[in-house]
């Protein structure tokens, strides 16, 4: 496949990638509050860099890995003493910082830490590509599968107790669902812009939407343009890409928001 030798293309290809696995995701994201728990294990995940470059396996196993790890001593440690966010933000902060340290020590091996905080989607290989879409047909196909389930337990939880569902065991999916988003998503917009993506585009899609699954669409639709557009923009400009991606996405965010507020007077 000749047209994959365009880096451009392989860069907006793997937007579009990232766009589809975070979308559904950041629409949960938004209905349980989660954005923190979103925030936090993006930050964590800069540990599981280093531990992959440490022992030399795979940076999306060492990502998926140290996400999964964090949001299971968050889940163990919770409800005994401390706040959730309380825990959140000491785990995302000190995995951060013990990552940053980690990465220090790091001798023969060339890293750009740059990168990894804030994206390289213009450096996105074919071996790239296959992980980001691999892992977005993994999101999509479990989202597909468990949809009805998780809608049920974030909306109602009593509802999906009476209808047989755990909704910790939901919870477990979401979170499961989440680490794979992350460690898909890392090399695109990078650790600190991760949760922009699965926010914002849901946020955005928020007034627009009718209903859960319209939502979904929609924030996919704003995550796909917010993508290209994003990657137009910093190619025309000379800015950075995973930056300029988010700063496109808070502009579609801001217009849908207005265009809410217009029509809430207009109905007065």
């Amino acid at each position: 496949m000749m047209f994959l030798d365009d880096f451009l293309v392989r860069a907006a290809l793997a937007g579009l990638g990232v766009a589809l696995a975070a979308a559904p995701l950041g629409c949960f994201v938004v209905w349980r509050r989660m954005a923190y728990f979103g925030d936090a294990t993006a930050h964590a995940s800069i540990l599981g860099v280093a531990l992959s470059l440490t022992f030399s396996f795979s940076m999306f196993g060492g990502v998926l890995l140290v996400a999964l790890l964090m949001a299971g001593i968050v889940s163990a440690l919770s409800g005994r003493g401390y706040a959730v966010d309380t825990l959140l933000g000491v785990m995302a902060h000190s995995a951060l910082a013990f990552g940053l340290v980690a990465v220090s020590f790091l001798h023969g091996v060339r890293i750009d830490l740059m990168a990894y905080l804030f994206g390289d989607i213009l450096a996105v290989g074919r071996a790239d590509l296959a992980v980001i879409w691999g892992g977005a047909a993994v999101v999509l196909a479990l989202f597909w599968w468990r949809w009805s389930a998780l809608l049920t337990a974030t909306l109602n939880p009593d509802l999906a107790h009476a209808a047989g569902l755990d909704p910790r065991r939901e919870q477990l999916v979401l979170t499961v669902v989440l680490a794979a988003v992350v460690a898909v998503a890392i090399k695109v917009v990078g650790v600190l812009l991760i949760a922009a993506m699965l926010i914002i585009p849901a946020a955005a899609a928020r007034p627009l939407a009718r209903t859960p699954e319209s939502m979904a669409l929609i924030a996919a639709a704003i995550g796909g343009l917010s993508a290209l557009g994003g990657l137009q923009l910093a190619y025309r400009f000379d800015t950075p890409t995973g930056p300029t991606i988010v700063c496109l996405a808070a502009g579609l965010f801001a217009l849908t928001s207005l265009a809410d507020l217009v029509r809430a007077g207009a109905d007065r």
